[in-house]
């Protein structure tokens, strides 16, 4: 019996063709944030340390500017709708896993009626001085690397004797989970880490080059 496949989907720099968090970040400019950006890349800090810290440069009287940047500024990558409508027509579950912010992660998705309960981001706390950002999906007590988002966790609620696990993606908050999965699909940062672990994987510029390679999974299925 074929197991049920599933698909684990980053949001920045996958569903859209920029990494909205540094996109943002880099807009407004403040003073320090390169170090930080370029200490959760090479991963000297992790991604829920580094991502608070950028979020905490900017002050929440810029909540309007911060929100409206965000939301105007992301570019969905071609073919998204398309890849739905397949996962659709073919019975494979679509989950958004997203290492991105509550406020631009769900009015960017709206369009697409994707269930809330299919989306998992981070969250947002706008009451203080500063923008915070909030985890509601730590990582659970087989993961160490202190994700915020924790894909890794998500990832292992479908256990791999009933699921067949795939993971689009482009940097290091799908590193973690590039290593459970049975296909990854890869750009950027991932498919050098890929490289990097022996991982195989499959490149895309589009989401129609990942509906080509399921279509070939599925002939062969």
């Amino acid at each position: 019996m074929n197991k049920q496949r599933v698909i684990f989907c980053d949001f920045d720099g996958t569903i859209t063709e920029n990494d909205n968090i540094v996109a943002i970040i880099r807009h407004f400019n403040p003073p320090g944030w390169e170090a930080i950006v370029n200490a959760i890349v090479s991963q000297a800090k992790s991604i829920k340390q580094g991502v608070g810290e950028l979020f905490r440069l900017l002050p929440t009287s810029m909540k309007r500017e911060v929100v409206d940047y965000a939301i105007s500024n992301a570019r969905i990558r071609a073919g998204f709708a398309d890849l739905l409508q397949y996962c659709k027509d073919n019975g494979i579950d679509f989950y958004v896993t997203s290492g991105g912010i509550d406020f631009f992660v769900y009015p960017l998705l709206a369009p697409f009626g994707i269930p809330e309960d299919h989306i998992y981001c981070n969250g947002s706390d706008f009451s203080g001085a500063f923008i915070e950002i909030t985890w509601p999906h730590p990582c659970g007590p087989d993961c160490t690397t202190k994700c915020g988002m924790c894909k890794k966790t998500i990832i292992n609620r479908f256990p791999a004797d009933r699921y067949e696990r795939i993971l689009i993606g482009d940097s290091v908050t799908d590193f973690e989970g590039a290593k459970l999965v049975d296909t990854v699909f890869a750009r950027s940062h991932l498919t050098q880490k890929c490289a990097e672990l022996g991982l195989p994987c499959h490149e895309y510029e589009t989401f129609h080059d990942v509906i080509d390679q399921l279509k070939l999974q599925e002939a062969t299925r």
